[in-house]
């Protein structure tokens, strides 16, 4: 064995006997098919990650923080945390700003609560309206008379004029809904495009608030909408340098996450479960001995097309791809939906590539290989730019076992909170894979 192959172990090896930490209390990992064979590389690690902390940060960024919408205050809110959070771990952080496309958003308030949804760029913007919401369905057969009323439309067909019909009889507001019926996910907010623009709000509202509504009966809402303009959001970039220096420059390995959310939904699985698990990540990995760089970047703007991830790839010099031996991008992973028992190694080819082996291998050791399936094509994350630029990359996902499109229902809705829709253990499981293989790509020299 060579020299710094022996070094390596051995540092290791002290990493387990410095943090305190008993091999054998890790003989069974939570939901393993089987008992593990861990690699040295892997006490430190599988021993110290704990779902439990990265859940302190969810609950601020899903239950204090919310809504972290591309560009707005409340993803700059989030961003604020997530440096400091780095900063505190001692790694070099850069905040890296970009342009972000306009937002149309909107609120609703019905008693005491408020509910966030989206706005149509067709309706009135930057305004209030307050009514009883009447109900007319698809808007086949409106009543004569809707002055002073809140409209609320529901899975309205294509090319109707209901929204415009609704404005021409009198209602102040109009919220248009969709409901979907199982095995079919639940619908979130919307911006409704219409044929022409009117001069009231025209909300798009979640499935979740459509039914709420109508169990209420009879109820009186005030709606707001926003539009954002001239926006700028940020990725979040947090450095740490190879602790074997001196010899050839073997790279960097990259765990990545985005961290804003759709309209009108908290986040809390998709992706806030990402997010924090890479900042657990970062408190476990930070003083491990690497022969490469480990690098954390936190995504804005996934949610409008990849534009953060777009943006840090194309920023990109061709010697700066090239160090890059993989990203571990994290995209949902730790949904408590019951049928999502499957983890998912997810490239834009379906190609297994140095991020894909090195799950697979590490599922392997700790005794998860039943649960983990592919890798298989799926695009649809932030991996996709770096697989166009050649990079090795993947995401990893919980999700049904019939293939990645079966996701949880709560997907980008307002139920996607963590009491609705996170797992503790599928999230622990999350960490202790992902943590374990970017490790030991970070220990390989190039």
């Amino acid at each position: 064995m060579r020299r710094r192959s022996l070094l390596t172990g051995a540092a290791a090896a002290a990493g387990v006997v410095t943090l305190g930490l008993n091999p054998a209390a890790l003989a069974q990992r939570p939901g393993a098919s089987g008992a593990p064979d861990l690699g040295l590389g892997d006490y430190p690690v599988v021993g110290r990650v704990r779902a439990r902390r990265a859940l302190e940060h969810l609950r601020v960024l899903s239950d204090r923080i919310g809504l972290r919408i591309g560009g707005t205050e409340s993803e700059h809110r989030a961003r604020d945390y997530l440096a400091g959070v780095l900063r505190d771990l001692r790694y070099q952080v850069t905040l890296q700003p970009f342009a972000a496309p306009d937002k149309y958003l909107s609120t609703l308030l019905v008693g005491r609560d408020t509910w966030h949804a989206a706005a149509s760029r067709f309706g009135a913007l930057g305004a209030s309206a307050s009514g009883e919401v009447v109900d007319l369905d698809t808007g086949a057969t409106p009543p004569a008379d809707l002055t002073g009323k809140v409209a609320l439309l529901v899975n309205v067909p294509t090319g109707s004029t209901a929204v415009l019909d609704a404005v021409r009889l009198g209602a102040v507001a109009v919220l248009v809904g969709r409901v979907s019926t199982p095995p079919a996910g639940k619908t979130g907010a919307f911006s409704p495009a219409l044929t022409a623009n009117v001069a009231v709000p025209v909300l798009g509202i979640a499935q979740v608030h459509v039914e709420r509504l109508r169990a209420a009966g009879p109820v009186t809402v005030t709606v707001n909408t926003t539009h954002h303009t001239g926006l700028t959001s940020y990725n979040v970039i947090a450095d740490r340098p190879a602790t074997f220096r001196g010899g050839p420059d073997h790279g960097v390995v990259m765990i990545t996450a985005h961290y804003d959310t759709v309209p009108g939904s908290p986040g809390a699985n998709d992706d806030g479960s990402g997010t924090v698990l890479a900042l657990e990540l970062a408190r476990v990995l930070r003083y491990l001995p690497t022969h490469r760089a480990l690098r954390f970047a936190l995504w804005g703007s996934e949610e409008q097309g990849l534009i953060g991830s777009r943006h840090y790839v194309g920023q990109l010099t061709d010697a700066e791809a090239g160090r890059i031996a993989g990203v571990f991008q994290n995209d949902m992973v730790a949904t408590s939906h019951g049928p999502a028992t499957a983890y998912w190694l997810l490239s834009v080819d379906g190609g297994a590539n140095a991020t894909t082996a090195e799950v697979a291998a590490a599922a392997a050791r700790l005794g998860y290989g039943a649960r983990v399936h592919g890798p298989v094509p799926r695009g649809s994350s932030d991996h996709v730019p770096f697989h166009e630029r050649g990079i090795a990359a993947a995401n990893f996902s919980w999700r049904g076992e019939g293939g990645p499109h079966e996701l949880e229902p709560l997907y980008h809705t307002p139920e996607d909170t963590i009491a609705q829709n996170v797992s503790p253990e599928r999230l622990q499981v999350s960490l202790e894979l992902i943590g374990s293989a970017a490790y030991r790509l970070a220990r390989t020299r190039s």
